[in-house]
């Protein structure tokens, strides 16, 4: 990926998580870009699984290291994934962030000018407003600029549940393995050091959280 552009004007700024309707939103917003000469920034937030109150509690910088890692091949993957890899013809910076989604995108969409692009996913019911899209109403409170939303794609019934499925991977400490704290435990059972977590040389698919 590029580095960062010169200082300039407005942006489009793009969250991507590697979701389908981030995917879209990564999309547009490079058409976008290209079309108005403007800069693209890629942005993908991240944080702790468990989130930071907890992290901080036992804080495991192997495990801090590794999720950061993570969190950058995700945003790879996903430029890999919505556009064929990195896009080419327009001033391009892409960014991991640690942070609480909302608040590190608006956070970064903060010059005069930026426009902050955001996916969202079709809500399905009467509550599904209410109960998703957590992301998108925090930046629509807290936004200095404007904010456009891309919608994803309409899945048919169970689609979703099978994408989901073939996704999953093996992750250490993830839902087919025990997690740090379990393995702790059984560190100190046995009389010898708590373990730190696993050597980030050795493995590279911490568990994902946008």
């Amino acid at each position: 990926m590029t580095g960062p552009f010169p200082g300039c004007g407005g942006r489009i700024v793009v969250g991507v998580s590697g979701s389908l309707a981030s995917l879209a939103a990564l999309r547009y917003a490079t058409a976008l870009a290209r079309r108005d000469g403007m800069p693209l920034l890629a942005v993908l937030v991240w944080e702790p699984p468990e989130g930071e109150a907890l992290f901080a509690r036992m804080p495991d910088r192997a495990w801090a290291r590794l999720w950061g890692e993570e969190a950058r091949r995700r945003l790879e993957d996903a430029l890999v994934d919505g556009l064929g890899g990195v896009p080419g013809g327009l001033a391009f910076e892409g960014r991991v962030v640690r942070g609480a989604p909302a608040t590190a995108l608006c956070a970064v969409a903060d010059r005069p000018g930026d426009l902050l692009v955001l996916g969202s996913a079709p809500c399905r019911g009467r509550f599904g407003r209410l109960r998703r899209r957590p992301v998108l109403r925090g930046v629509l409170r807290g936004a200095a600029g404007p904010v456009l939303t891309v919608p994803g794609p309409v899945l048919l019934p169970g689609e979703a549940r099978v994408l989901r499925r073939n996704a999953r991977t093996s992750v250490p400490g993830g839902p087919t393995g025990p997690g740090r704290r379990t393995l702790r435990r059984r560190a100190r059972l046995r009389g010898r050091a708590p373990e730190r977590g696993p050597d980030p040389e050795r493995g590279r698919t911490p568990a994902t959280g946008s």
